[in-house]
């Protein structure tokens, strides 16, 4: 016998919409435009996942990380990948003390709430798999004790679509782990003017930094609230459907687009689904999914889960392209 669903409450929704609100606000004095930048991020705040984010540098990916951290009095380390990057390096070591004569631990920057790993894929394979356990489990192992890692916790990774020379390609177990992947755009030329503006006024300056609006507590208090968002099991199957699709694109997809789909998304993806669409309610200011949640999600979700063969790639089709042929494979609820 299944349980029945838990109902928020109104005033859970207005704290929630307080809250987010309130962070959101934060974000757009210091980031200008880059509204599904703020959306992702919020969502897998709110969702606990992690971002992985593909664009150009000088999109103010890393602005947006810490005025996020600092508007919700967090913790924030950013971590520039570079090819001789070390796993210890980021999780952390142990050090000899003379002194002392012993060994002490020294956390790695990890040991925080909200970590950006700058250009993922310029650090070595084995660098990259030290975040996995950091990723999934909240918690680094150095010589062999255990050590949490603090809740609230996010990881934002960026990757450079155009220099690819020197780098080392994501695994797809890697991948995987992220909640959702955005892809950055320019700015328009009025939103470039308006930074330029700002930064006559002394806004980016290192002395302007976001005050906290919100405490850390409440990103937990939302976090719960989140988890209770009301999803219809249609919806789940719906959700899951998509992802179904991408698996047995021969059922579904027309030829020439199923032919270009290699491996279709894990089960990762469902639940990273019903997750982010219970933040993006909270987001609108329902305690209640909709359709329209978990359609506007399916780039974010797909686009990185999808594994395409070199002939997508010689005739310039996108995941994009695949996932927009899924959303019309799927009768909506």
């Amino acid at each position: 016998m299944t349980a029945a669903p838990v109902r928020l409450a109104p005033r859970d929704i207005a704290e929630a919409q307080r809250i987010v609100g309130a962070v959101g606000e934060a974000f757009s004095t210091k980031v200008v435009g880059q509204d599904n930048l703020r959306e992702s991020l919020l969502i897998g705040l709110l969702a606990g996942g992690h971002i992985l984010i593909e664009s150009v540098p000088g999109l103010a990916k890393t602005t947006a990380a810490r005025v996020i951290a600092e508007s919700i009095h967090g913790g924030f380390q950013r971590i520039q990948c570079t090819p001789d990057l070390l796993p210890s390096d980021i999780i952390g070591t142990q050090v000899y003390e003379a002194a002392t004569n012993s060994f002490v631990t020294q956390l790695g920057p990890v040991h925080t709430n909200i970590v950006l790993l700058d250009e993922i894929n310029r650090s070595s394979a084995k660098t990259q798999s030290a975040m996995l356990e950091a990723m999934e489990e909240r918690q680094t192992t150095i010589a062999g004790t255990v050590y949490p890692i603090p809740e609230p916790f996010l990881v934002i990774a960026t990757q450079n679509p155009v220099d690819q020379e020197g780098t080392y390609p994501l695994s797809e177990a890697q991948t995987d782990r992220f909640m959702l992947k955005d892809v950055l755009s320019y700015p328009t030329s009025e939103e470039e003017v308006e930074v330029m503006f700002r930064m006559d006024a002394g806004l980016y300056d290192k002395d302007h930094r976001s005050r906290p609006v919100v405490g850390l507590d409440d990103i937990r208090r939302l976090q719960g609230i989140v988890r209770h968002v009301y999803m219809d099991r249609a919806l789940m199957h719906y959700a899951s459907e998509l992802v179904g699709v991408t698996r047995n694109p021969d059922d579904f997809l027309p030829r020439e687009l199923a032919r270009l789909i290699e491996y279709g998304a894990s089960p990762r993806a469902t639940i990273a689904f019903i997750k982010s669409a219970r933040a993006l309610a909270v987001l609108s200011g329902r305690g209640h999914v909709i359709p329209d949640d978990i359609a506007k999600l399916a780039h974010r979700v797909l686009r990185h889960r999808l594994i395409l063969g070199f002939e997508a790639a010689s005739h310039n089709v996108t995941p994009e392209v695949i996932i927009d042929a899924v959303l019309q494979s799927v009768r909506v609820p």
